[in-house]
């Protein structure tokens, strides 16, 4: 069941009216659990961009993560919630969980391309690692037509497969394409899953919310009990 009550819930429930939004940012994943680098880096999107907004759009069935578990989506669903409340720029789609089938990228920029007018721009934010894997993504020709791709690296990162991938696109795609070097934070969710089975403290990693709501439901025991199967690739 999808948390109700939310007051900036549902963002796709505008069908059509953009409102006054010019530029809007897209940052989807599994958010399994969400945690503080993510919301550092889409922060530093937001500021960066001069965006209007930026929408977390939360996977419901993740094609990339092929033979492994994914927690169930209203928890997934609830954390996000509780980490962005007390940012007013900072919004929740469960256009991927409601949809069947699994979530595919190039279906969710196409719904918010047809709900802004042509002259909103659309930014998809993901890491510099997962940008060298588009071209195995779903109508991946079609994600840079419709959107501009912002792939967010850490200061020092090594970029040269980033530079690789982006010299052996098409100009017009590379024109489609930017990489945003955000504050270093080490953290990722595999590792926080791995912490909680190991009962290894998370404080600090995520928000204190998020991090009761994890403790409070059971999240990431060993047992995985709120998990539940995903057999797709994007």
């Amino acid at each position: 069941m999808i948390p109700s009550g939310l007051e900036k819930w549902n963002l796709n429930m505008n069908h059509g009216n953009g409102g006054a939004d010019k530029k809007i940012g897209l940052m989807g994943g599994t958010f399994d659990p969400i945690h503080h680098g993510h919301l550092v880096t889409a922060e530093s999107v937001y500021e960066n961009l001069a965006l209007d907004r930026i929408v977390f759009v939360p996977a419901g069935d993740p094609p990339h993560k092929q033979d492994s578990s994914v927690t169930a989506a209203q928890h997934r669903l609830r954390m996000v919630e509780i980490a962005t409340a007390s940012n007013s720029h900072f919004f929740i789609s469960d256009i991927e969980v409601q949809r069947e089938g699994p979530s595919y990228t190039i279906d969710t920029v196409e719904y918010y391309r047809c709900c802004y007018t042509d002259d909103t721009d659309i930014y998809f934010i993901t890491g510099v690692d997962a940008v060298v894997q588009i071209p195995q993504w779903k109508n991946s020709d079609g994600l840079f037509e419709l959107c501009e791709i912002v792939a967010a690296t850490r200061p020092g990162y090594p970029t040269k497969n980033f530079f690789r991938f982006r010299d052996q696109l098409p100009a017009h795609q590379r024109q489609s394409l930017r990489m945003l070097a955000v504050p270093a934070l080490s953290i990722s969710s595999a590792d926080l899953r791995q912490r909680v089975s190991e009962d290894r403290s998370i404080k600090y990693l995520v928000p204190e919310g998020v991090e009761q709501y994890i403790e409070e439901h059971g999240l990431y025991k060993s047992s995985r009990s709120n998990a539940i199967r995903v057999s797709f690739f994007e």
